[in-house]
């Protein structure tokens, strides 16, 4: 009887340091996740305003979004096509430096933190500095043109190509990816290589046919990390762009700034919240789903 009291006690000693040990994390998760998205889900149904006071109105926030707002849909196929052109993109270049940086090179290291380096030091002033190299009249690229004989277009000003721009500048900071990548790379064992090289197999050869799908599961993931960051991009657009020209850098998550922090519509803003959140979670099942047939993980 004692014994099993004992027993007893421990187990409830246990659980009870459990939760003293996670209750960082789990305050942080209510308080700082769950609660606002509870928060914001009620926010949908309501008029609120950024001080939080508002009525209960039902759908006429989503009848506004889908049916009466231009700006809606305008904002979602800018961050789609931002998406498009960031994440395959981010992918290839990832995956070909990292290659790179797996290779038997002098000053490997020194490479490898300067590729590493521009995904630490990404900030305002970064972007700042690109809004200079991308300056129409004085920047360094149509400066360099210019030299060439070019005409350089205006990068950020021009509807056409503005968001390329954005694009341009947010894979100099793939850092991480390719950081991932590389370790995908080098996990690789070298028999598998050694082994194709006896067999005949050229350097091309082997890179798509052990490289690449024995990578797969860091493609994976950073294909997954790169869709949800993509379709959340608003530093970059907001300081160099501020939506423009015409509205035509204007993402999801700049559009749901302004209502909420400048016209003060907390009950609208948190509406394209949850459209993105669903459109997100929607990609992401898409490509989980789809990963059974292309990701192959070395057993």
């Amino acid at each position: 009887m004692k014994n099993k009291k004992n027993k007893l006690n421990k187990k409830w000693s246990d659980i009870k340091n459990f939760y003293i040990y996670i209750s960082p994390w789990l305050i942080y998760l209510i308080v700082l996740i769950v609660y606002p998205m509870i928060k914001s889900f009620i926010l949908c149904f309501t008029d609120s305003d950024f001080g939080g006071k508002g009525n209960f109105i039902g759908l006429a926030n989503f009848v506004k979004a889908f049916q009466e707002d231009p700006l809606f849909f305008k904002v979602f196929r800018n961050t789609l096509w931002y998406v498009v052109l960031f994440v395959p993109a981010s992918l290839v270049l990832s995956f070909f430096i990292g290659w790179l940086l797996s290779r038997k090179i002098h000053g490997r290291g020194f490479f490898r933190t300067v590729f590493y380096l521009p995904y630490i030091t990404a900030g305002v002033a970064v972007t700042m500095l690109w809004g200079w190299i991308f300056n129409g009249d004085y920047g360094l690229i149509n400066y360099i043109l210019s030299l060439l004989g070019i005409p350089g277009p205006h990068w950020l000003t021009d509807k056409r190509i503005a968001m390329v721009s954005i694009v341009i500048m947010c894979l100099w900071s793939i850092g991480n990816s390719i950081l991932i990548m590389l370790s995908g790379i080098q996990d690789i064992p070298a028999s598998y290589y050694e082994n194709a090289r006896l067999d005949g197999a050229s350097t091309f050869r082997q890179i798509f046919s052990i490289t690449i799908p024995l990578c797969t599961p860091s493609i994976f993931f950073n294909l997954i990390i790169g869709v949800i960051g993509a379709f959340q991009i608003f530093n970059q657009p907001y300081i160099l762009t501020k939506g423009g020209p015409v509205d035509s850098t204007r993402t999801v998550s700049m559009y749901l700034f302004s209502n909420a922090f400048e016209y003060g519509k907390m009950g609208y803003a948190s509406t394209i919240a949850w459209c993105l959140f669903v459109i997100i979670m929607l990609v992401t099942i898409l490509i989980q789903s789809s990963s059974k047939k292309w990701v192959f993980y070395d057993n």
